[in-house]
């Protein structure tokens, strides 16, 4: 699935709260989604009508029985897959799944399920696209060869089962036919001469058992008359009219000496300066390597090597050397790679080789043909030169095996050679690329153990300023870790850490500290409060409350001092253990609130079951909220209904005079931001 195109999915259900839960686990794993979620049929026949839409997941509703969402989705004429949500699969479900048009069964409640069978049927629905993208492509094509083939010089006819199917004018004319009307379904055998026939009937069979043609096949061709005449029959596999069959090319032949023909065909493949394959014949086997590797997952490795500074060579040989000095070059290149090797010339001063084999062996090629040209001094008429060279290649594999895509890289790679000073080499492989990836989120597991263990977190702040004059100082902590001394924000490493299950104890180890800083703040006559983030883990277990209440009395820390925040989406889908940790530390007096509040399809419809303190607006609402539109009238809808419930409402990552009087306006009671002040390592910020 690709990362940057987001699902446009359709759920229907009566239960916002389990609409809400399903997006929030398809984009806790990694699925960008647009939902929508129709309230009543009428709005369901409208949105599967106009709206594009990849997926529908339906539960049982009131308002839309199963069978009109499996109606409106056959109706709609769209390739619409339909996931039922169930609490459990039975032979009752699994035989309605499969008389009623659904794809799959979902269990509503089982979040690995869900996104295990979203993201299959996500990849099927984007092969079938592909698929008719490519049947369009192929007619397309089709209809244009036919074209060609019409208007081709070279007699060309289609035979299926041993029967002429097609035929263009130029065959017509070689074999004397006045129309395809004669020829139409005639054995090929008839054009064959008599003492041909026995082999070509052997030929005939070969192709009906499926085995590949002959490059070519020669012959006596026979005239409509009886006469006939040297000819040479090229086959290829193809499809006419979606049937398959096989694609004729008669040629005349004129008698030549075969080691003649030979010789001519080798000198057509060699570039004539260095004996090498020439791009043409090199492109043509790059092009095979690569079927192979998406046939059958073999390995090739493909090198890109130039000159280094040859713009600077060129005076001191003169430029009517050069191509003595590319053919010089050439002979190294030839001498110094293995006779599997198959080497070209690739541009003006560029060479390029293939060989098979894995990543190891395309390294050690390039490593020893580099050594090879950089110990060799070469000879250019009556001057020597030392050349050293730049080299650049990758990796074919099913992850990089077309052709555009290994040039491209290749070509980036002999680019970092030769800004690295050159006589170096850059090799692309895709595995390692993966293998590093693992090792990067290795080191960063390990750098957040042992953050825990000592002293590699630390906090910095930024202030929250009060926008209805209201006194007092409110910080919000940010959590750093120090990685080789440079100081990394939870973007990079939160996510490995969730994965890892230790995002738990990265909230113990922040809310420890924040109630030490407020207990420091404490003694020295500052009464500050802190917002610190927690994270879904944390409302699971019963441990963070505990923590709370022991560190606050242990500081002697008023409960109030401490602000505690998590995402809407997290409390959602965790409601209650959320509600558990809520009942924990209210009486405590600390504060609990929302973050992102605003980004779900009914953000209000969770303030029946979770009563935040506070409720800090999506940042998606705040960067709008400078231009007038559907921000502005969102964000103050938000404030007035939080206002009615009784609870505060912050806005964070306010970067400009506009956005703070628009939230000013609209009666937002924070902000924090660049434009109120960055965060910092010191609370100095000056609250007025």
């Amino acid at each position: 699935m690709q990362k940057d195109s987001a699902m446009r999915l359709l759920i229907v259900d009566d239960r916002v709260e389990d609409a809400e839960a399903i997006v929030s686990a398809l984009r806790n794993g990694g699925i960008a989604v647009r939902p929508l979620r129709p309230a009543t049929a009428a709005e369901l026949e409208h949105m599967v009508a106009s709206q594009p839409i990849d997926l529908v997941l339906a539960a049982e509703s009131r308002s839309m029985p199963l069978d009109q969402v499996r109606a409106q989705a056959a109706a709609s004429g769209k390739d619409l897959p339909l996931l039922l949500l169930v609490d459990r699969i039975d032979d009752a479900a699994v035989l309605g799944t499969l008389g009623g048009g659904a794809r799959a069964l979902v269990l509503k409640h089982r979040p690995e399920h869900l996104l295990e069978t979203v993201r299959r049927e996500w990849a099927d629905l984007e092969a079938r696209r592909g698929l008719r993208r490519l049947e369009a492509q192929l007619r397309e094509t089709e209809r244009r060869c036919d074209s060609l083939i019409a208007s081709s010089r070279d007699p060309i006819a289609y035979i299926h089962e041993g029967m002429h199917i097609r035929a263009n004018d130029a065959y017509l004319e070689m074999f004397g036919f006045e129309s395809f009307d004669e020829l139409e379904g005639m054995s090929l055998l008839d054009l064959v001469g008599p003492q041909h026939i026995e082999g070509f009937k052997q030929l005939l069979k070969s192709l009906s058992k499926g085995e590949p043609p002959p490059a070519e096949y020669l012959m006596e061709a026979r005239h409509v008359d009886g006469s006939t005449f040297p000819a040479k029959m090229e086959f290829a596999t193809a499809t006419y009219e979606g049937e398959s069959c096989v694609q004729v090319v008669f040629r005349r032949r004129e008698e030549v000496d075969p080691e003649l023909a030979r010789e001519v065909e080798e000198l057509r493949q060699r570039d004539q300066v260095t004996g090498l394959l020439n791009r043409p014949t090199f492109l043509r086997m790059l092009e095979d390597a690569v079927a192979v590797v998406g046939r059958d997952g073999g390995q090739y490795g493909f090198l890109l090597v130039e000159p280094d500074h040859y713009a600077r060579l060129l005076p001191d040989i003169g430029l009517d050397s050069a191509d003595a000095l590319i053919a010089a070059l050439a002979a190294r290149v030839r001498d110094s790679v293995d006779a599997d090797v198959k080497a070209a010339r690739f541009g003006e001063h560029s060479f390029a080789l293939l060989l098979e084999g894995n990543h190891a062996r395309t390294r050690a090629a390039a490593d020893a043909l580099r050594e090879a040209i950089a110990t060799h001094v070469v000879s250019v008429g009556d001057r020597s030169v030392a050349v050293t060279a730049s080299i650049g290649g990758v990796q074919v594999g099913e992850k990089i095996a077309s052709v555009p895509q290994i040039l491209a890289k290749a070509n980036q790679c002999l680019g970092a050679a030769a800004e690295l000073g050159g006589n170096s080499v850059q090799v692309f492989d895709p595995g390692a690329a993966d293998r590093a990836e693992e090792e990067r989120i290795a080191r960063w597991v390990a750098r957040i153990r042992e953050a825990l263990a000592g002293e590699g977190f630390v906090l910095h702040w930024q202030p929250v300023m009060n926008l209805q004059g209201e006194p007092g100082e409110l910080y919000e902590a940010h959590l750093r870790v120090d990685a080789n001394g440079e100081l990394v924000s939870p973007t990079d490493f939160l996510g490995i850490a969730e994965e890892h299950g230790l995002l738990g104890e990265i909230d113990q180890w922040v809310v420890r500290r924040a109630i030490a800083v407020l207990a420091e703040r404490e003694r020295t006559g500052r009464q500050t409060r802190l917002l610190v983030r927690v994270s879904a883990p944390s409302f699971g277990t019963p441990d963070l409350a505990a923590l709370v209440q022991r560190e606050l009395a242990a500081h002697g820390v008023p409960g109030e001092r401490l602000w505690m925040e998590a995402p809407e989406a997290k409390v959602f889908t965790h409601l209650r253990n959320a509600q558990q940790f809520l009942e924990a530390v209210a009486p405590l007096g600390c504060r609990v609130g929302l973050e992102q509040f605003g980004s779900g399809l009914d953000s209000f419809q969770l303030l029946a079951h979770f009563k935040p303190a506070f409720v800090k607006i999506d940042p998606g609402l705040t960067d709008e909220i400078g231009k007038p539109g559907e921000a502005q009238d969102k964000v103050r809808e938000l404030t007035a209904r939080a206002r009615e419930e009784g609870i505060l409402t912050l806005a964070a990552q306010v970067d400009d005079a506009q956005a703070m009087s628009q939230l000013f306006t609209a009666g937002v009671d924070f902000v924090s931001g660049d434009f109120v002040a960055p965060v910092g390592a010191q609370m100095n910020f000056e609250f007025g």
